[in-house]
């Protein structure tokens, strides 16, 4: 009497089945092997590539001397009465700089096509050492408007005298202004007020963000106007800051 043996079916676990001895990408699997360490079975992942800085290449007289090692100091071009139209010349001077997103948004328009949509953005950038920039980009896509108020910001950089101007301190650190000062930007009026060693920036989120970005460690403000519309708020925080470098 002969036996009859039943053979089971290869499962998905088996040689023959979707998983195979290394599950979906492995051997005998369906999907192809993954990339950058991915664990079996992942789905298909391409390499990184790298962002490659670009090279600077002086279009100006002014830029190829300060390529050239000419000039080595903002203080120089704005002495000599110059006028920086390269981004590039500020990232060789000042390669510390750091650039922050301050205020995004939407501009909405009707045109004869139909609504148009466009993005506008502003960037601050300092190196928190007497150095400031601020600067708006507009376009149809915000990484563009990004780069673009980026760019801008770095060719309105200023340099900041710093100093302690309180009669409280009288110390010889430059943690805070020289002296009180003031200045406008559209409806936006801020002042700035020196303050004693260890007290602090006495000023709103935004505010104070660019004032740190300045290299403002100690100070009292005051702002009258629309604050919360950073197109005006950072142009008067500007234009109050260039006043320590031109009146000291």
């Amino acid at each position: 009497m002969s036996q009859t043996t039943q053979t089971k079916p290869a499962g998905k676990g088996g040689p023959g089945g979707r998983g195979g001895s290394g599950g979906r990408g492995g051997p005998g699997g369906r999907g192809p092997p993954t990339y950058g360490g991915g664990k079996p079975g992942g789905q298909t992942r391409r390499p990184r590539r790298e962002q490659e800085e670009e090279v600077w290449v002086p279009k100006t007289i002014l830029g190829k001397k300060v390529a050239a090692g000419e000039i080595n100091s903002i203080e120089e071009i704005i002495q000599d009465g110059l006028r920086i139209q390269e981004a590039g010349i500020i990232k060789k001077l000042l390669p510390d700089l750091k650039s922050e997103v301050v205020d995004v948004g939407i501009i909405q328009k009707m045109t004869s096509n139909g609504q148009s949509t466009r993005f506008k953005a502003i960037v601050a950038t300092g190196n928190q050492n007497g150095y400031l920039g601020i600067g708006q980009g507009k376009s149809k896509q915000m990484r563009i408007a990004i780069e673009k108020a980026t760019n801008q910001a770095l060719l309105n950089v200023s340099p900041i005298k710093l100093g302690c101007g309180s009669w409280e301190c009288r110390c010889d650190q430059k943690h805070s202004v020289p002296f009180k000062i003031r200045g406008k930007g559209g409806s936006v009026t801020i002042e700035i007020i020196p303050a004693p060693r260890g007290l602090g920036l006495v000023a709103g989120g935004k505010i104070k963000r660019l004032l740190e970005l300045a290299g403002l460690k100690d100070a009292w403000t005051t702002a009258k106007g629309a604050t919360p519309t950073m197109n005006s708020t950072s142009k008067a925080i500007l234009d109050c800051l260039k006043q320590t470098f031109s009146q000291g």
